[in-house]
């Protein structure tokens, strides 16, 4: 009988699966494929032969927990960077889009520009000038609006500075979001 054939090997191959479940299958599979191979490297042909070659192995639980720790990290690190990443995105949707909803007269705009505000502001991704630019293009335009209704501009306002506001109001957070997205690649 071939050793990875052996009741006692595929009982502790069993057990090594089970205590490695919260591993991602790829790094499970090739843990278990690794012990494969070296219990059959050793060409064990008896029960004594092929628990010598198992006890050299280590108990399950601590190849288990071995594996775990290597992946500890790795699966650490990836987390924060994937939910930056994530947030990143957000933040700069909603700076983009906010200056046109607030255009429009949308509460939703002036929602969406709230939540970019804190969501920038409270991110330790930026520096204070870069999150000061990103403030600055996102709220230029609105603000000048608001000032040139309060001043009654607004009676004044023809086609032609109607489509220059809404391509500011556009155009001016788009840039701020993607000074934002570049920076936090770096």
């Amino acid at each position: 009988m071939n050793a990875i054939d052996h009741p006692l090997v595929a009982a502790y191959l069993d057990a090594v699966a089970r205590e490695t479940a919260l591993l991602p299958a790829e790094r499970r599979a090739e843990l278990l494929a690794d012990l494969r191979e070296h219990i059959e490297a050793n060409e064990a042909r008896d029960d004594d032969q092929v628990r010598a070659v198992l006890a050299g192995l280590g108990d399950p639980r601590t190849v288990a927990a071995s594996a775990l720790a290597e992946e500890a990290p790795a699966a650490g690190t990836a987390s924060p960077a994937s939910g930056s990443r994530g947030r990143t995105r957000l933040t700069a949707v909603l700076l983009s889009v906010s200056g046109l909803l607030i255009l429009v007269g949308s509460l939703l705009g002036t929602v969406a520009l709230i939540a970019a505000m804190v969501l920038l502001w409270t991110s330790p991704q930026w520096d204070k000038r870069e999150k000061a630019i990103a403030t600055g293009a996102c709220v230029a335009v609105p603000v000048l609006v608001f000032l040139g209704a309060l001043l009654g501009a607004a009676g004044r306002i023809g086609p032609t500075e109607l489509l220059l506001v809404a391509v500011f109001s556009f155009g001016l957070p788009v840039a701020g979001a993607t000074m934002l997205v570049r920076a936090a690649r770096r």
